[in-house]
């Protein structure tokens, strides 16, 4: 899933019951080993998203898509507030047919949250590179940091209003330990 910088997604998925992994990454570009500061370049390819490991018992690919459209704006083509660029495109990216069709399924669904259309793509899951280590967990390991305070809180707090019944308690034992 690809919804702008990838920390906001990253701190989101990671509070989620039934969200057994949380890596943030780049897929989608055109050039091999792609690191932050290629990728920021804009001359990739690559989006900066995240990929969840879940546990469908608990959570469904449903619930999750519909989560990826509350926690950023799908209706900006390559921009996500002031964050410009290819390399913050709203995109899915599908590993196959039936997980493509769940995707424009939730496009659909979806589209009634937002007056403009949404312009998220769905694309071929390519070769996925994880993000550098800093770039992993970034929300817990720089909560105080001008980015967390002023574009991703919001974003949590927005999510929390529509999926509070989805997280993991403050405190409580962490669904990956």
């Amino acid at each position: 899933m690809a919804g702008g910088c990838f920390w906001c997604l990253d701190a989101w998925y990671r509070t989620v019951r039934g969200v057994l992994e949380v890596e943030s990454g780049y897929t989608g570009g055109h050039t091999d080993r792609p690191d932050y500061s290629s990728v920021c370049s804009g001359l990739t390819g690559h989006a900066e998203a995240v990929a969840l490991v879940y546990d469908p018992a608990v959570i469904d690919e449903d619930t999750l898509l519909d989560m990826f459209f509350v926690m950023h704006d799908p209706t900006t083509p390559n921009r996500q507030g002031y964050d410009v660029g290819t390399q913050y495109r709203s995109a899915l990216f599908a590993r196959d047919g039936r997980q493509a069709e769940a995707m424009r399924a939730a496009i659909a669904r979806n589209q009634a949250r937002w007056e403009a259309p949404i312009v998220t793509t769905v694309e071929p899951l390519g070769a996925w590179t994880a993000a550098e280590d800093e770039h992993q967990d970034y929300y817990a390991k720089h909560p105080w940091a001008g980015y967390c305070q002023v574009i991703i809180n919001p974003k949590l707090s927005k999510a929390r209003q529509y999926f509070a019944s989805w997280q993991v308690p403050a405190g409580a034992p962490s669904p990956r330990a």
